[in-house]
């Protein structure tokens, strides 16, 4: 049996990785981090504030982590974590060199759908070997029958990524190049958010290697921000929270037309470390779910919560104190593996 099935984003839950913080740092100063993270607040890549995060900060995520994996562990969920890495290190190829950055969001590297697996090309050149780090588990998915992939490896040039520009995509369009959390499944409709960390080819590579058997959507004009996980949150079947900020009610995608929608209330700031956040204060809405009617938040999501509990979903309040910091909150700390369902069409 592939111990790796998965069809949506709400079936109930049976395995997951969940990440770590240990060793997380701020990669040194390179295009690709500037243009994508840090260009609009700062004016050269040397003011990029590289290095290790604080102790106390690490400290605290992992112990956030932890708890958020024995909660999982507590309702039947198996849990595997990343190995960990030495993130200092230096690597590269013959046109560029960088260090590493954390294990910290799985659901950047692995796109797993259906019984495949798919590791991701990221668009970080910080992150190249990322993946690395989640061997041990691929083997044991490639052992039990599961389709092991990994899209084709970017170069990654300095022409990749654009600099603040007036007009057009962040980074370039010559090689398919997407983060796994540029991607939400629902049965056979796949959503993929066009934007800095995913391009047109990267979309194109998806939708061949998914073949007929799905729709691939590329949404785009709306957010071009990196993942679609802080727009974005499917719920259950005919359930999904929209981010008004960047979602006109005229820009609503398609496939919800049917679906009742939850217009995410305004987001409790749960701070930062540094004088910039890495993710926005839309982080919040980055939970996930356990199964339809239970819902993992950041504990300090208190008008999320009770939006969600309006809609009879039960809700497991956990904290996630520094999901700014280190960009990440619940969907993107995780990536589910397994859960107990078909696939279907939700339209």
């Amino acid at each position: 049996m592939s111990l790796v099935e998965v069809h949506n984003e709400w079936d109930p839950l049976e395995e997951m990785i969940v990440g770590i913080a240990h060793g997380a740092r701020v990669p040194r100063p390179d295009r690709g981090l500037f243009a994508l993270d840090y260009s609009e607040h700062h004016d050269s890549p040397h003011e990029i504030p590289s290095g290790p995060y604080p102790e106390q900060l690490v400290e605290e995520a992992q112990e956030d982590l932890d708890a958020f994996a024995a909660f999982l562990v507590g309702h039947g969920v198996t849990v595997r974590r990343p190995r960990e890495t030495y993130h200092a290190a230096l690597f590269g190829t013959g046109d560029w060199k960088t260090d590493g950055e954390y294990n910290y969001c799985p659901r950047d590297v692995l796109l797993p759908i259906g019984k495949t697996i798919i590791e991701a090309p990221m668009a970080l050149r910080s992150r190249y070997f990322e993946p690395f780090a989640y061997r041990e588990h691929l083997q044991a998915y490639f052992a039990s029958g599961a389709n092991w992939i990994s899209a084709p490896k970017p170069e990654l040039p300095d022409s990749t990524y654009r600099v603040n520009p007036r007009e057009g995509s962040i980074i370039a369009n010559d090689e398919p190049i997407f983060d796994a959390a540029n991607v939400l499944r629902m049965g056979r409709d796949i959503l993929y958010l066009v934007s800095r960390s995913g391009n047109r080819l990267g979309y194109e590579w998806l939708k061949r290697v998914l073949g007929d058997q799905y729709r691939v959507h590329a949404l785009s004009g709306f957010y071009d921000g990196t993942h679609l996980d802080t727009t974005i949150t499917l719920v259950r079947p005919g359930l999904v929270v929209l981010n008004p900020e960047r979602i006109g009610k005229d820009q609503v995608p398609e496939v919800f037309k049917n679906w009742d929608i939850i217009w995410a209330p305004d987001m409790v700031d749960t701070g930062y470390c540094w004088s910039y956040p890495r993710a926005s204060i839309w982080q919040g809405m980055n939970f996930i779910m356990v199964n339809p009617s239970l819902a993992v938040i950041n504990d300090q999501q208190v008008p999320l919560i009770r939006a969600l509990e309006k809609h009879h979903i039960d809700v497991a309040p956990l904290k996630m104190r520094h999901a700014r910091s280190l960009s990440g909150g619940f969907h993107c700390v995780s990536v589910d593996i397994r859960r107990r369902g078909t696939l279907e069409d939700y339209r």
